[in-house]
């Protein structure tokens, strides 16, 4: 397993071993021993599962609010996405900034995100799922998003268009500046 960070600290991007051969191949997605020996020590408690039926549908922003934070470890079974997450830590050098990442099920690669990041996917390919694990439960009191669109931010969403296919939801997710936020940068 190889662990690299992003640009944005705090953000992992993870390489599972794959064993491969004619049958296909074999990974471990997760063994909490082998990530605690990388420096990813969370005890995620749900894991969850979403599929996207067409090409271009954005996921995101989301977040929720302290206590309910939540880190995140994120892989595509099928299809691809592009993934982001954004920096929403107030002292954070990188406030408001955002990265982005392929994940695919070709390239089995995993991105952790942790609390304080807004997260979101757009989906490259028709029928794309994805599943993640969670250190914190749903709490709908403490969930908040981002606008997908928000121009101080400025993302670059690749295959999404002008015109991305959004749930009510996160259509109507407020820009940054406007945003209820409680994350605090720790250096």
């Amino acid at each position: 397993m190889k662990v690299r960070d992003g640009r944005l600290p705090g953000v992992k991007w993870i390489e599972p071993t794959a064993h491969r051969d004619q049958r296909g191949f074999f990974l471990e997605s997760y063994s909490r021993d082998r990530y605690a020996a990388a420096g990813i020590a969370h005890t995620f408690i749900q894991d969850n599962h979403s599929l996207s039926v067409r090409v271009g549908v954005i996921r995101g922003l989301h977040y929720q609010l302290e206590p309910q934070a939540q880190t995140k470890l994120v892989r595509v079974t099928a299809g691809a996405v592009y993934d982001v997450v954004v920096d929403l830590r107030q002292g954070s050098p990188t406030f408001g900034q955002w990265e982005g990442f392929e994940l695919s099920a070709d390239n089995m690669r995993q991105l952790l995100v942790p609390r304080g990041f807004a997260h979101g996917f757009c989906t490259l390919v028709a029928n794309t799922e994805v599943q993640y694990k969670v250190d914190a439960l749903y709490s709908a009191a403490h969930d908040r998003g981002i606008a997908w669109n928000d121009p101080a931010i400025g993302i670059v969403w690749p295959a999404c268009g002008r015109e991305p296919i959004l749930s009510d939801k996160d259509a109507r997710h407020p820009v940054l500046a406007r945003a209820q936020l409680n994350f605090v940068y720790e250096g």
